[in-house]
């Protein structure tokens, strides 16, 4: 091994720590205060990362009550498992008929698709909400509706380049055997489109799971709140109880790392799959 190329795998070492502390700085910080007094927090202060000196587990319980958190859980639960549920049925089966329609309207279907990705939900917010407003739909099937709408673009994006690399002899052979579109893609394509499917559940369930302002925006009812509104219960007009909120983000962040660490290892997969065409 040459002297240069010993110098850049150290080199992407070096980076790759510090990289790793950097992503992992905020987490421990919400672990470590979640596990101190308030007095201790702004003894310490916040930022740094100081083992408490008396570790204290109340802040936990305080946090679960404050927060209803069974409630809150499982309307997060709730509006993330049937927006992830839709997002994906939708959006494979539009990435299907796109990829295997080889028409110029198809393809513009697909660039049109592409391009959304680069609105800002910001620019769309106000004009949204007031047409769902219009309709009744501001409660949490009306909050699943428009998940769908800003993740599907997304979610076709990489269910298309998953699917271009898969070839169409499989579905002819399967029209020959008698099975018609929706059963060739259903029991023939789709599985093969698994790793995809695993990357698509996790970076959308990601951002359902701790969105604020979407839900803030929609949800009005007590009782319908989910995690990320309820936690707004600690921030209050002049004083902010960061033991508790620090306690409650941890709660919230657990589901999404259990179910991050149980399908990670197709992530890679399915994003390099997504990002693929041949």
């Amino acid at each position: 091994m040459s002297s240069s190329t010993k110098w850049h795998k150290t080199l992407v070492i070096v980076l790759g720590l510090v990289l790793s502390v950097s992503w992992l700085y905020p987490f421990i910080i919400v672990l470590l205060g979640s596990f101190k007094t308030r007095s201790e927090i702004f003894t310490n202060t916040l930022f740094t990362l100081f083992l408490p000196e008396e570790p204290t587990t109340e802040n936990y319980p305080r946090a679960y009550e404050n927060l209803d958190f069974a409630q809150s859980f499982l309307n997060s639960l709730f509006i993330t498992v049937v927006s992830i549920l839709v997002i994906v049925v939708f959006s494979s089966m539009a990435a299907y008929a796109l990829s295997r329609n080889k028409s110029k309207f198809s393809s513009a279907i697909y660039f049109f698709c592409a391009i959304i990705m680069l609105v800002p939900f910001q620019s769309v917010m106000i004009p949204l909400v007031s047409l769902f407003g219009s309709v009744g739909m501001l409660n949490r099937i009306g909050l699943i509706f428009m998940n769908l709408g800003f993740a599907s673009s997304m979610s076709i994006f990489l269910y298309y380049g998953a699917l271009r690399s898969i070839p169409q002899t499989l579905d002819e052979a399967a029209f020959l055997d008698g099975a018609n579109p929706f059963q060739i893609f259903w029991r023939v394509i789709f599985p093969i489109l698994k790793p995809t499917t695993v990357t698509v559940i996790i970076l959308n369930a990601i951002r359902i799971w701790n969105d604020y302002l979407l839900p803030s925006l929609v949800i009005n009812r007590d009782g319908m709140y989910t995690i990320p509104l309820q936690m707004y219960y600690f921030f209050g007009e002049y004083t902010i109880q960061w033991e508790l909120a620090l306690a409650g983000l941890m709660l919230a962040i657990i589901p999404i790392i259990i179910l991050y660490i149980f399908l990670q290892k197709y992530i890679v997969e399915g994003v390099t799959e997504g990002a693929t065409k041949q």
